[in-house]
C-alpha cells in the first residue's frame, strides 16, 4: 500500500515539474521571437539603437540605461524589469506605460512571451 502511494506522489511530482518547465519557456524559440526586437534593441552593453540596450535587463529599473533618451512616462513608471514585469509589458507596451516611445504592437501569444523571456534571461547577462 505504501509503495502505491509513493508511486502516485512520484508521478504527480513529475507532472508538476513538467508544468513548471513549460511555464519557463524555451530559449531557442525565444531567440526567434527576439528577431522582432533586434531592429530596435541590442543585447550588447552600451549599444543603444532606437530602443535602449537590453544588456543587464533583469533587475534594472526602467528608464535608467545611460545615454538613452527615455520618455518621461518610462522614467517614472516604477518598473523593475523581471519576468512578471515583462509578462505584463510585452502584450501591450502602450497600455502598460502610456506615453512610452516604444511603438510596438506587442506579443499576444503568452507562450511566445515565455520563450522570449527565457531567451532574454540568458542573452542579456
Amino acid at each position: 500500500m505504501n509503495v502505491v502511494r509513493v508511486g502516485i506522489f512520484l508521478v504527480m511530482g513529475l507532472g508538476l515539474i513538467s508544468l513548471a518547465a513549460h511555464a519557463q519557456g524555451d530559449a531557442a524559440r525565444g531567440k526567434i521571437v527576439f528577431m522582432q526586437c533586434m531592429a530596435c534593441h541590442s543585447l550588447n552593453a552600451g549599444e543603444n539603437r532606437i530602443g535602449p540596450s537590453l544588456h543587464g535587463l533583469f533587475g534594472r529599473k526602467a528608464g535608467t540605461v545611460p545615454d538613452f533618451a527615455y520618455s518621461p512616462s518610462m522614467k517614472r513608471s516604477g518598473i523593475t524589469w523581471n519576468e512578471q514585469a515583462l509578462e505584463s509589458y510585452l502584450p501591450d507596451p502602450q497600455a502598460k506605460v502610456p506615453g512610452t516611445k516604444m511603438l510596438f504592437v506587442g506579443i499576444s501569444d503568452p507562450k511566445k512571451i515565455d520563450d522570449l523571456i527565457a531567451y532574454l534571461k540568458e542573452a542579456t547577462k
